[in-house]
C-alpha cells in the first residue's frame, strides 16, 4: 500500500508535458515567442537551425507576444523555432575562490582556470540597502593619486564618477587607482570597452599582485547589449556581497556610460520613445538604482567605494549622462584635454572637480590648504596667457604673484607618474607644504 502511493506521488511529480513556445520573429537582437506564457526577466532556450541552441532573456511582452533577447549574436534560428523556459536555477555560488577570477556577465569563467567555486548564494541583482540603516561616510579612502588624495578626498562608501571625453587619460588613471588603493577586495566591470583593452588593464594595470585581490567582470563592445546590462550589475553584486563579509571594497566600472548605452539599445528595441538625445526616459531611472545599489551596506564593518568612468561625448559635460551622473553621485572628478595636451597627467581638472564627501573625512586644517591651493590656481590660470608675452608686471596684486611664484610647486603637486605611489598622509604633508 505504502508502495504503491510513493509510486504515485513519483509519478505526480513527472511532467506530462513541457511547455514550448514558436519563434515568429527576429528584427536585429530583438525576438518575438509566441504559443508559451513566460515571465519577464525569465530565461529561455531557443533552438537554431543547426540543432544547437541559444540563451535569451524575455524583455517585455505585448498581448500574446513575448519579446526576449539573446545573451549572446544570434546565429542560424528560423521561423517556428522551438522556444524553451528555462526552470528556475539556482543562484550563483561565490566565495573567496573567485578572487583572481575574470567572468562574463553571466557569472561563466573566461579565463579557462576552470569552475568558479563558492559556499554562499550570490544573488545576481545586486541588493537594496534602507538609507537609513547605511553606515555613514566616516574614514578616508587612499587611492594613491596624489591630486585625488589631497584635493578631493574620497571616504570609504562613497561613488565618485570619473568624467572625460576620449583619450583624456580615463584608462590610465583608473589603472593607478586600482594598483595603488588601499582595499582588500578591487571588482572591476569592464563594460563596452575594445576587446584588446582588457588584455591591457589586466596585465598591465592590475598585473599579477593586483590580480591576486581582484574580481574582473568583462563585456566587451562585441557582446549584445543584454550582456552589457547584466555585466554592469553582477559586478554590482559581487563587490556587495564582499562588502558585507565585512571586507574593504572598491569597485571600478568602465564605463557607466556604455551601461546607459546597452540600456538605450534594449529600451528602443522595445519600442520606448527616444527622449534626451536619443536616451529612452527608462535609462534616467536605471542609473540611480544602479549607482545607489553601491556604498555602504548595513554591517558596522565592511565598505563598498565606487568609481566610475563616464564618456563626455565631444568633451560636453552637458552630456546627459554626465549630467545625470554628477546629480546622483557623490562627487566628480573632471579629466581635461587641455591639461592633456598640454602633457599634465594626471589631467584632473581641480577648479572642475569635487568631492562631496571631503568635509566628512578630512581636518580642517586639510580642508583649508586645500581651499588656498585651489584658490592660487585659480589666479594663476587668469594671467596664465600673460606671462609667456612678458605682459604681467609683479606688484599689482600680491595674492596674484604668490600664486605666479608658487606655481612650479603647485605643478609638481599635481603631477604624477604612472608608477608613482603618493600615500595619503605623504600627500596631505606635500599640500601643506606647498601652500604654507
Amino acid at each position: 500500500m505504502i508502495g504503491a502511493a510513493l509510486r504515485q506521488v513519483q509519478l505526480g511529480a513527472v511532467p506530462v508535458a513541457t511547455p514550448t513556445g514558436r519563434l515568429v520573429g527576429a528584427s536585429g537582437l530583438l525576438l518575438e515567442s509566441v504559443g508559451c506564457p513566460l515571465r519577464t526577466g525569465q530565461r529561455c532556450s531557443i533552438e537554431t537551425g543547426t540543432g544547437s541552441w541559444i540563451d535569451a532573456q524575455v524583455i517585455g511582452f505585448r498581448e500574446d507576444v513575448s519579446y526576449l533577447m539573446p545573451f549572446k549574436q544570434p546565429e542560424g534560428l528560423a521561423t517556428g523555432a522551438r522556444v524553451l523556459p528555462q526552470p528556475d536555477q539556482s543562484a550563483l555560488q561565490i566565495g573567496p575562490s573567485w578572487l583572481g577570477r575574470i567572468v562574463n556577465g553571466l557569472g561563466e569563467p573566461v579565463d579557462d582556470l576552470g569552475r568558479l567555486g563558492g559556499d554562499q548564494v550570490l544573488e545576481t541583482q545586486p541588493p537594496r540597502v534602507n538609507p537609513l540603516k547605511k553606515r555613514p561616510v566616516d574614514e578616508p579612502l587612499d587611492v594613491g593619486v596624489r591630486a585625488i588624495n589631497g584635493m578631493l578626498t574620497l571616504g570609504k562608501g562613497q561613488r565618485v564618477g570619473l568624467m572625460a571625453g576620449s583619450g583624456v587619460g580615463k584608462s590610465v588613471l583608473l589603472g593607478l587607482i586600482t594598483r595603488q588603493t588601499v582595499a582588500d577586495v578591487v571588482v572591476v566591470g569592464l563594460i563596452g570597452e575594445r576587446g584588446r583593452e582588457v588584455r591591457e588593464f589586466i596585465d598591465l594595470s592590475l598585473g599579477e599582485a593586483g590580480l591576486a585581490r581582484a574580481v574582473v567582470v568583462v563585456a566587451p563592445a562585441d557582446e549584445s547589449p543584454l550582456m552589457r546590462v547584466r555585466a554592469t550589475e553582477l559586478c554590482h553584486a559581487i563587490a556587495a556581497h564582499f562588502r558585507d563579509q565585512g571586507q574593504d571594497v572598491l569597485l571600478l566600472v568602465d564605463s557607466l556610460t556604455r551601461y546607459a548605452m546597452a540600456r538605450r539599445e534594449v529600451a528602443l528595441a522595445l519600442g520606448e520613445p527616444p527622449a534626451t538625445r536619443g536616451y529612452p526616459p527608462s535609462v534616467f531611472s536605471m542609473l540611480p538604482q544602479l549607482v545607489e545599489s553601491a556604498g555602504n551596506g548595513e554591517n558596522a564593518a565592511g565598505s563598498m567605494s565606487a568609481i566610475y568612468t563616464v564618456l563626455a561625448e565631444g568633451d560636453d559635460q552637458q552630456d546627459p549622462v554626465v549630467d545625470t551622473a554628477r546629480a546622483i553621485l557623490d562627487g566628480h572628478i573632471v579629466l581635461s584635454r587641455e591639461l592633456a595636451e598640454r602633457g599634465h597627467y594626471p589631467a584632473i581638472d581641480i577648479a572642475q572637480s569635487i568631492s562631496r564627501c571631503m568635509a566628512l573625512v578630512t581636518t580642517h586644517e586639510h580642508q583649508q590648504a586645500a581651499r588656498t591651493l585651489k584658490a592660487m590656481a585659480a589666479r594663476h590660470a587668469q594671467v596664465r596667457d600673460l606671462l609667456p608675452l612678458g605682459a604681467y608686471v609683479p606688484g599689482a596684486d600680491p595674492v596674484t604673484d604668490r600664486a605666479v611664484a608658487a606655481w612650479p610647486r603647485i605643478e609638481g603637486f599635481l603631477h604624477q607618474g604612472v608608477r608613482e605611489a603618493a600615500p595619503l598622509a605623504d600627500s596631505i604633508a606635500q599640500l601643506a607644504e606647498v601652500t604654507a
